[in-house]
């Protein structure tokens, strides 16, 4: 009977951890797991498991290893903050499936994404018809944002960043066919002198986006 006691005590005490430590890690991880987040909730949940089922050990050999996890994940958090280059290599890049109008084969293939994928997914946006679609984007979290085509506009478009964090992304210059001596022009002609200062800047349906780092 004592042993059923210390088993219930021991899960209601790592129930109590595990949930204060996913609401420490934040929104995102609960909102959308990535693979980083999958690995570290996986991790948890099978020492979780060997605690309670381990209930002669002291319930510290699986706190602990809880408590590195976070600060792992805290970390890793941070560093994907401050760095997209980290980022993108942790997450992952988001990949466009359909682009005005023209499904991208090759991205599918790429991330072993089928038909019958796209076509579930669009069903989950309410997307009846595959030739309503303009823009379709694969996030990294797995899943599907979608665009419908505008007939009020001759063409539809998406937000691409052209400078993230004081950094000037080529790849999303190079995909508008933009160079980067056009955007600090235009930039510079608009008042912003001093790129590394913004936080985000895009350039959209002729117009353009900045925000400045915050204080």
């Amino acid at each position: 009977m004592n042993d059923f006691l210390v088993i219930i005590v021991r899960t209601i005490i790592l129930y109590g951890v595990i949930l204060v430590v996913f609401r420490l890690m934040g929104k995102r991880e609960i909102g959308e797991l990535s693979v980083l987040d999958l690995v570290v909730f996986i991790m948890m949940g099978e020492m979780a498991v060997i605690g309670i089922e381990q209930h002669k050990d002291p319930i510290l050999h699986t706190i602990i290893p809880i408590a590195v996890l976070l600060l792992i994940q805290a970390g890793m958090a941070y560093i994907s903050l401050k760095s997209r280059k980290f980022r993108s290599l942790v997450d992952g890049k988001a990949s466009i499936i359909i682009e005005k109008g023209k499904i991208n084969e090759k991205e599918m293939k790429k991330h072993r994404y089928n038909f019958d994928d796209l076509l579930m997914q669009l069903r989950q946006k309410d997307v009846n018809n595959i030739a309503d679609v303009e823009f379709a984007i694969l996030e990294t979290s797995g899943a599907l944002s979608v665009f419908k085509k505008d007939n009020n506009k001759k063409d539809g478009s998406v937000t691409i960043p052209f400078i993230i964090d004081g950094v000037i992304q080529l790849d999303g210059l190079k995909e508008s066919n933009k160079s980067e001596q056009w955007l600090r022009r235009e930039l510079e002609a608009r008042g912003h002198k001093e790129i590394e200062n913004i936080s985000f800047c895009s350039f959209q349906d002729g117009r353009f986006y900045v925000d400045y780092i915050d204080e």
